[in-house]
């Protein structure tokens, strides 16, 4: 059981006091209630397998889903829910399906397939330039490649100011504030974000391309 559990003093003349149980004393001898557990979910309907479960889930999440959360709305062990995943991404790529399950920071999300970008764009009536401009990009990648830094750094490398952008991107919640530097003035430092690994589609930042491979993409 956790938490501690305190026995009454027992009276004159009388037994021992009963445990107190169902909730826990607060510092100001206020009580709080423990969440009660998660019902154990209903079987799954006959010929819907674990990894329809999984896919379907992943389908009505905005956000991305780690393992261990989808093994608790399943009510699968952890190891089993990895192994379905494992099995419906392969599932996606040989059924030649519009979205793939893509890892993304330390979860899991259905994407669409980078050749329908262009219909998704015209379908939501977004127009691409107003998406992140190219001075936005450009900030956005040199924080990604020498983060934390601070922003005299990144209008340092940019060569002008970087204010607006800044403010941008932290909007968009695709970089934040990760401290403050041990310098004189102890300016802000940025670093990128969960939501800049999930918009980019990147497991991790060991996934950026290397210097190399864009100036490579670049001549050629």
């Amino acid at each position: 059981r956790e938490g501690t559990e305190r026995e009454s003093a027992p009276a004159p003349g009388a037994g021992q006091g009963a445990k107190k149980e169902g909730a826990e004393e607060g510092k100001e001898g206020e009580t709080q209630e423990k969440e009660p557990p998660l019902p154990p979910p209903p079987p799954l309907p006959e010929g819907v397998s674990l990894e329809d479960l999984l896919e379907a889930m992943l389908f009505a999440s905005p956000e991305a889903l780690s393992a261990e959360r989808l093994a608790g709305a399943a009510g699968r062990p952890q190891a089993e829910v990895s192994a379905a995943l494992k099995a419906l991404r392969e599932r996606l790529d040989q059924g030649e399906r519009p979205y793939v399950l893509a890892q993304v920071g330390r979860g899991f999300r259905l994407l669409t397939r980078p050749e329908f970008h262009p219909y998704l764009v015209r379908l939501r009536g977004i127009r691409k330039k107003e998406s992140l401009s190219q001075a936005a990009l450009e900030t956005l990648a040199v924080i990604a490649y020498r983060q934390p830094i601070i922003r005299a750094e990144i209008e340092d490398i940019r060569g002008v100011q970087c204010g607006p952008m800044l403010r941008a991107l932290l909007e968009r919640k695709l970089i934040k504030v990760a401290g403050r530097a041990d310098v004189p003035g102890r300016p802000l430092l940025y670093a990128t974000t969960r939501t800049f690994l999930d918009r980019f589609g990147l497991k991790s930042l060991k996934d950026l391309p290397s210097l190399k491979e864009l100036k490579e993409g670049r001549n050629g």
